[in-house]
């Protein structure tokens, strides 16, 4: 049987596009399950012998500073609040037998704060940076009904808080040549977010950034990644009991930390990506089918807080005569 000329270029193309499909699945395979697996991250004790967190006191913050500390590392813990900063760091000290510091900062008060840090750690082989403090919205809500001073803060901690951190660290690093600077996104920068759109673009500048910098750090040994998060089971999240999708802080980040000089742009967790790569694919489809499930899906979680709210504040309203009754008795 004899091809005809169109029918060999059919085959070719047909070749092309089945070796290109295996080789994304390939390389897509081995940085999300077989390299993270066999252990070929980099070792980040590795890299000097402190760790710096910032939002360490809750959450991913407190999850990364206990892994690191697990590894052998000094933490400077940094967050707002002093008495969680020493209920953290005493907690470290007697699990793990590190050496803690804390430094008490909010990082929305702009570059004093970020001056202050890097006085703080100027004397200390910083390897290793998590920029993990940030902030979003209560719920999913339409812009123009988010206060302006929520939205302020927003850009004030999740961009320029984290561009000032890195900014008082990297210095360091690149002088030693060596170095870890994890920034912390989110999956919502890397697809449609309806009802979360200034905390989207704000996770978006964060994998920007990253992105640039991780070029300009890598000449100078020091490595640079972006990890952006789909649900974990935090009190940012709101999600109280963890699922294989929402998995805890903990899971999250051991599974995170796997990943560093294996990919520089990741979700971490392996099934995070799931959501992006299917939110993208429904783009490629239908663009405006995508957005409209994404917030189809953020409606549904605004309505379910709103109705939660009103149901508190009727449940307040009943329990004042109930509290008046018992002052006055």
């Amino acid at each position: 049987m004899t091809l005809s000329t169109l029918e060999k270029i059919a085959l070719v193309i047909v070749a092309a596009v089945g070796l290109r499909i295996f080789v994304r699945l390939s390389l897509l395979l081995w940085k999300k399950i077989i390299a993270p697996t066999i252990g070929l991250g980099i070792d980040v004790a590795s890299q000097g012998r402190w760790a710096v967190v910032t939002g360490a006191s809750d959450g991913l913050g407190k999850a990364f500073a206990s892994a690191l500390a697990a590894r052998g590392m000094d933490i400077v813990l940094i967050s707002r609040t002093q008495s969680k900063l020493d209920e953290v760091a005493a907690e470290l000290k007697s699990k793990y037998g590190v050496e803690t510091r804390v430094i008490e900062a909010d990082l929305t008060q702009g570059q004093p704060v970020y001056a202050t840090i890097a006085k703080a750690i100027e004397e200390l082989e910083v390897g290793v940076l998590v920029n993990n403090a940030g902030l979003s919205y209560d719920h999913p809500e339409v812009f123009v009904n988010v206060p302006e001073e929520h939205l302020a803060r927003i850009l004030q901690l999740n961009v320029a808080g984290v561009t000032g951190v890195a900014r008082a660290v990297l210095p360091g690093m690149m002088e030693r040549r060596r170095g870890i600077v994890i920034n912390i996104s989110s999956a919502s920068a890397a697809m449609p977010s309806p009802y979360l759109s200034v905390y989207a673009a704000s996770k978006a500048y964060v994998d920007k950034l990253s992105a640039d910098l991780a070029a300009e750090a890598a000449p100078r040994g020091v490595t640079v990644q972006c990890v952006l998060p789909g649900p974990v089971a935090t009190k940012m999240s709101k999600i109280k009991k963890a699922t294989w999708m929402a998995p805890t802080p903990e899971k999250f980040v051991e599974a995170s930390l796997k990943t560093i000089g294996i990919e520089s742009r990741t979700t971490g967790y392996p099934p995070h990506y799931l959501i992006i790569g299917i939110v993208n694919a429904l783009q490629c489809m239908c663009e405006k089918g995508a957005v409209w499930l994404v917030a189809k899906t953020m409606l549904n979680i605004r309505g379910r807080a709103l109705r939660k709210k009103l149901r508190d504040q009727s449940k307040d309203v009943q329990d004042i005569p109930k509290r008046e009754s018992v002052a006055t008795s």
